[in-house]
C-alpha cells in the first residue's frame, strides 16, 4: 500500500474523530450558555444548539474533505508524519477559529440582551397622572 494512501486514511480518521469530539463538547457545554443568551427559553436553546452542531459538522467535515488532497507523494515515515502534522494542525486551527467565532457572535447577542434587560429609565417616575378631562380629551369608552 502506498504511504500517501496511509496518510489519507490516518488524516481522515483523526480529523473526523476530532470534529466529532469538539462538536459533542461544544454541544454539551453550550446548552447553558445558549439558554442564557435566549433568555431561559430551553426549547429554543436546544433547537439552536442542534442547528449549530449540524452546521459545525457540515463546515468542518467539508473542509477536512477538501483539504484531503496532498500535492506531494509520501515516500517515507518522516514524510508521513510531516504531511499529517501540517494537515491536522490546519484542521485544529480551523476548528478553533470556528469555535471562537461562534462564541464571539453568541456573546454579542447575550450582551445585547443583558443591556436591554438592565435598562432603567433616566428619571424615576414622579407620580401618577389621571385621565385628561375637558373638551380636548378623548371620549370615555362605552361599556
Amino acid at each position: 500500500m502506498d504511504l500517501t494512501v496511509v496518510a489519507y486514511v490516518i488524516y481522515l480518521l483523526i480529523s473526523v474523530a476530532l470534529t466529532v469530539w469538539v462538536a459533542r463538547t461544544l454541544s454539551r457545554n453550550g446548552r447553558v450558555f445558549l439558554a442564557d443568551v435566549l433568555h431561559g427559553n430551553e426549547k429554543l436553546a436546544e433547537a439552536v444548539n442542534h442547528l449549530l452542531v449540524v452546521g459545525f459538522y457540515l463546515v468542518n467535515l467539508g473542509f477536512v474533505t477538501l483539504y484531503l488532497r496532498n500535492s506531494n507523494s509520501v515516500v517515507d515515515a518522516r514524510g508521513l508524519f510531516e504531511a499529517l502534522s501540517v494537515k491536522l494542525g490546519v484542521v485544529l486551527l480551523v476548528l478553533g477559529v470556528m469555535h471562537l467565532g461562534n462564541v464571539y457572535v453568541l456573546n454579542k447577542i447575550r450582551r445585547r440582551g443583558l443591556m436591554e434587560r438592565e435598562q432603567t429609565p433616566p428619571v424615576a417616575p414622579q407620580g401618577w397622572t389621571g385621565p385628561a378631562t375637558g373638551p380636548w380629551a378623548a371620549p370615555a369608552p362605552k361599556a
